[in-house]
């Protein structure tokens, strides 16, 4: 049985709004002298400001203020508990602020818990910022050494594998040049090349995949399943759900600060996924001169019409027609008119078009049928395009209808989510061409 390596209990973490802790180094001294007489200066104005609306007092704004803030503090984690196997890779999921980062920072030791405790059991390795322990005059190489120092590296150790690091990172060329040239992109190879060649027990990665090219990308999951293959512990964050949903079996989501869901990651990415989307069935546009479009063409609505079943949702087996409506200035004009159907993590699930056609001048609808039975579980939106003569875009309207495709009765013990951008109900033909049974008792008598 694998034993648990991070063990968080009631974790907290509380944060003091508008007020800076005390100085700790030269430079917060001298920025904090440089800000004093601003800070007069804006009290100053805010407290006459203040005092005005409130009729002259200045001690009235104080207590307006007092009173419009309830508390100056702000938790960014409150009781969070879990625990992590080793040799598990979990995925963290949630919003901006959720949380995700603060807790990565504790469990790294970067930062402390306002209560609660998070016991580590082994060598912890991070990737928690880009470019930990680099400084914009040292060249690349220079800065192997110091991050790899940073993120807790022997020289022994940076030396040894600074060849397969250098060849990870794929800027050879550009190694003994000032960091301060890099781009962001080939910072960002070098910094997680550094980190991902450590030999931590658990290792942190925050958002390592939010800059850099797809095959980059492609490399740095590689890497990590790599990594967990070797039996280490991961926890990852990243916005990336495609690439969190294949790194990850397990994923932890936060709201608020605070553990709102934990389990299999497809379907703790899922129900994140649908609690993002905003259901929109319909969008228009009443004024034809302000509508998308130009002077040729301007659209006037789309609109998506389900076929609900008696429970009201839209489940994979709800057929749906879609309306397209548009003013079409220019008689005998050659369309046509194109939906793109995305799912929530922006990949096409398909496209397709009303045929390039010379049409009349007026208010123009074309009507498509999505039969049921043909997409999987998700959220979906759609995106028009409308182009004229086969080749000149007029217009590109994303986000025009937004919609959620729900699982409709659940056949057998299968509860996850079917594989596969859509799961079409196709008409299988089933014979028998060989009767074993019957073949075996005619050999039996002609033995």
């Amino acid at each position: 049985m694998s034993r648990t390596v991070i063990q968080v209990e009631g974790l907290g973490k509380r944060y003091r709004i508008g007020l800076a802790k005390q100085p700790n180094a030269l430079s917060q001294l001298i920025g904090d002298a440089l800000r004093a007489p601003i800070r007069l200066m804006t009290a100053g104005s805010n407290n006459c400001s203040d005092a005005q609306a409130n009729g002259g007092s200045s001690n009235g704004a104080n207590e307006g203020t007092i009173a419009k803030y309830d508390s100056p503090y702000i938790w960014a984690l409150k009781d969070v508990s879990f625990d992590v196997k080793e040799g598990e890779v979990v995925g963290l999921i949630g919003r901006n602020g959720a949380g995700k980062s603060t807790l990565l920072k504790i469990l790294a030791r970067i930062t402390r818990p306002t209560e609660g405790r998070a016991e580590i059991r082994g060598r912890i390795g991070s990737l928690l910022e880009v470019g930990t322990g680099f400084h914009p005059e040292l060249t690349g190489r220079e800065n192997v050494f110091m991050s790899g120092a940073v993120l807790g590296m022997r020289a022994a150790e940076i030396r040894r594998k600074f060849d397969e690091i250098v060849a990870f990172s794929e800027v050879e060329r550009f190694l003994d040049t000032p960091l301060k040239h890099f781009s962001s992109g080939m910072q960002m190879r070098l910094a997680f090349a550094v980190a991902a060649h450590l030999e931590p027990e658990i290792l942190l990665v925050d958002e390592v995949l939010a800059v850099g090219d797809a095959s980059f990308q492609k490399k740095c999951l590689g890497k990590m399943g790599d990594i967990s293959k070797q039996g280490r512990t991961i926890l990852f964050v990243s916005h990336n759900m495609v690439a969190l949903r294949k790194l990850c079996p397990r994923a932890i989501r936060l709201e608020g600060g605070q553990i709102v869901e934990s389990g299999d990651s497809d379907a703790v990415v899922g129900h994140y996924l649908q609690g993002n989307t905003d259901a929109k069935l319909e969008t228009e546009w009443d004024n034809p001169e302000t509508a998308p479009g130009d002077h040729r063409v301007r659209l006037r609505s789309v609109r998506m019409i389900p076929h609900y079943a008696a429970d009201g949702l839209i489940t994979v087996h709800t057929p749906l027609r879609i309306e397209f409506t548009y003013w079409n200035n220019v008689a005998n004009a050659v369309l046509n008119v194109s939906m793109i159907l995305n799912d929530a993590e922006e990949t096409c699930v398909f496209s397709g078009g009303s045929g390039h056609r010379p049409l009349p001048a007026g208010l123009i609808r074309h009507t498509v049928e999505i039969p049921g039975d043909f997409l999987n579980t998700g959220s979906y939106h759609i995106n028009v395009m409308i182009v004229k003569d086969g080749s000149v875009g007029i217009l590109l309207q994303n986000n025009t209808v937004a919609f959620e495709v729900v699982e409709g009765e659940v056949v057998g013990n299968w509860y996850g989510r079917a594989p596969g951008a859509v799961r079409p109900k196709f008409e299988w033909k089933t014979e028998t061409i060989e009767n074993r049974e019957i073949m075996t008792s005619d050999a039996k008598d002609r033995g």
